[in-house]
């Protein structure tokens, strides 16, 4: 990849290292930073090697970023309806020299069927708001309110406009959290999205699940494959070899 560009920070933002390829990210306290959830859901999805991928409520571009080096040639569209993310994930694209593969667009996902066009993609991706707009107590700061909860967007919201931006085959890739699992499914069948691939994230051994990945394939036939579940933390507050992997690379590799 190409060295970092110069790009304009603003006050309260930084700069992070992504870990992975010499990628680089700008992050603000002030607004919701990426999280493990983006890094499981890019390396879970099935990303194409060549193709079209669209990542919904991109927020600062974190998921197409971590994406896009598992494939060379596959090309990136973002949605984000934010503008001050949208354009924190715009300069994040210029940062990495990355803004000839991915693509951001300032919108609403409820009108990205309209924006990007109907059946165009091979996979969407999706780190949506978790929780009900009438559950919990919401955050006093906007930016954080709308990432966490369904103010602006829901999840029958994000599966249906998913079905209608994939090709007949397309794949759909969430993670949320597991309590919302049976939702998932459902709303998936309704939108003619067949789930195909499921993998729960348990925080350690010895707890339930709080996260769950799930891909669904438009118009699939029924067949869903669990994988072996994630465990975070094996012991103590130490990331399982798994884990460590995709934030570090192999423990002997850092000698």
């Amino acid at each position: 990849m190409e060295a970092s560009r110069q790009v304009p920070l603003y006050e309260t933002e930084r700069i992070d290292d992504l870990l992975t390829h010499d990628l680089k990210i700008i992050q603000s306290h002030e607004v919701f930073c990426f999280s493990m959830d983006a890094v499981l859901l890019a390396r879970f999805a099935s990303v194409p090697k060549r193709g079209k991928v669209v990542d919904l409520c991109t927020g600062n571009g974190a998921i197409p970023l971590i994406m896009s080096t598992r494939t060379p040639e596959a090309v990136f569209d973002c949605v984000e309806i934010q503008e001050r993310l949208y354009d924190m994930a715009k300069r994040n694209m210029e940062l990495n020299s990355l803004s000839h593969r991915i693509h951001l667009h300032h919108g609403d996902v409820k009108n990205a069927v309209e924006l990007l066009g109907h059946g165009c993609y091979d996979l969407i991706t999706c780190n949506p708001p978790y929780m009900p707009a009438t559950s919990g107590e919401k955050n006093i700061n906007e930016h954080k309110a709308l990432a966490r909860h369904e103010i602006l967007l829901n999840l029958e919201d994000v599966i249906r406009v998913s079905s209608r931006l994939a090709k007949n085959g397309g794949k759909i890739a969430l993670v949320h959290r597991a309590t919302r699992l049976i939702d998932i499914i459902t709303l998936m069948r309704q939108y003619d999205v067949e789930p195909k691939r499921m993998r729960l994230v348990h925080p350690r051994r010895d707890a339930e699940p709080n996260m769950v990945l799930i891909e669904g394939m438009k118009g699939g036939k029924p067949e869903l494959r669990i994988q072996p579940p994630l465990v975070v933390y094996e012991q103590g507050e130490e990331y399982c070899e798994e884990l460590y992997e995709m934030y570090y690379g192999k423990r002997d590799s850092l000698a």
